[in-house]
């Protein structure tokens, strides 16, 4: 018999086979273990689109764990003019659902029509189903005259009672997208509800008696508060334009007429304006946000703020 390298041929076939045979094993162990290891856990939630920032606040108050929350226009971005990035259009082409204010939010008029064809095949909830949407009366000048000039006010969720009727709809949303849930989705809502309800009782209780019952603000945000709670809003911009000479002096000796000492600005707009009037009055400029996520511990800032200078 011939020997090859030491071994006989049939030696060195019988070790090859062997080898073979050991690979075919070990691959196989292999793709069992595999097999048996567990897959990456797909993300159940409902994927939800939202525009502002209270939104996603509603939305994750009544969808709890069951929701994934994109808000477009991000902290400190002005809704009247930011532009969605692509990680966000991303983000929509996925979502089960997009809640739009629905009001008149520029951003929603601009984008609108292009965010909807991102993704035909989700659930459009319009959150201003329900509210009565409200004008803003702003005072111009054309040719050396005053006119008043108005347009739909889009900061509907600045009265509790229409952020519960938007949180309503949300509900409705998520019911027709998830409808296995709805009892979870259902009572979560009503138990925010309660809250928001608790809000709008102490926003009442503690302006009721308030002497001076007009406030100044920079950015005309805050009219659905001031129509719930009978107070009167002045407003620096007009029409998204900064106040001309002639408007900053007639604002000064508005504020200086009814006795206002803070100005209040927002954080999304520069608040050089409010800041001149203040200087001009002797008082200060004090920031709150209209667009703040935290929707009720908003609110008692905003009441905290405003109580001591219009008692």
């Amino acid at each position: 018999m011939v020997k090859i390298a030491g071994l006989t041929g049939h030696e060195k076939v019988l070790k090859r086979t062997k080898t073979i045979i050991a690979c075919i094993l070990a691959t196989g162990l292999m793709f069992a273990v595999l097999s048996c290891a567990p897959e990456e856990e797909e993300d159940e939630r409902v994927g939800v689109v939202v525009t502002v920032l209270p939104q996603a606040e509603f939305v994750e108050n009544v969808g709890g764990e069951k929701v994934s929350v994109t808000v477009l226009v991000p902290p400190g971005a002005s809704p009247h003019t930011y532009e969605p990035k692509p990680a966000q259009m991303a983000a929509l082409a996925e979502a089960e659902m997009y809640a739009k204010v629905g009001s008149g939010v520029e951003f929603e008029l601009v984008w609108l029509d292009k965010l909807i064809a991102a993704n035909k095949g989700m659930t459009v909830v319009d959150c201003s189903k329900g509210t009565e949407l409200q004008e803003i009366e702003t005072e111009g000048e054309h040719e050396g005259e005053h006119e008043n000039h108005s347009r739909l006010d889009p900061h509907i969720w600045m009265s509790p009672l229409n952020a519960q009727i938007m949180v309503r709809n949300i509900c409705d949303g998520l019911v027709e997208v998830d409808p296995g849930n709805s009892g979870y989705y259902e009572q979560n809502r009503d138990d925010y509800l309660q809250q928001l309800t608790e809000i709008d009782r102490k926003m009442r209780d503690g302006l009721a008696e308030v002497k001076n019952r007009r406030f100044m603000v920079y950015h005309p945000a805050f009219g659905y508060f001031a129509s719930e709670y009978n107070l009167e809003m002045i407003a620096i911009e007009e029409e998204g334009k900064e106040p001309t000479a002639a408007s900053l002096v007639r604002l000064i000796e508005k504020a200086k007429a009814h006795d206002i000492k803070v100005i209040f600005a927002e954080p999304q707009f520069n608040p050089k304006s409010a800041e001149v009037i203040a200087e001009a009055i002797g008082g200060r400029v004090v920031l709150i946000d209209p667009l703040a996520r935290d929707y009720i511990g908003n609110l008692r800032l905003i009441l905290s703020e405003m109580l001591p200078v219009m008692e």
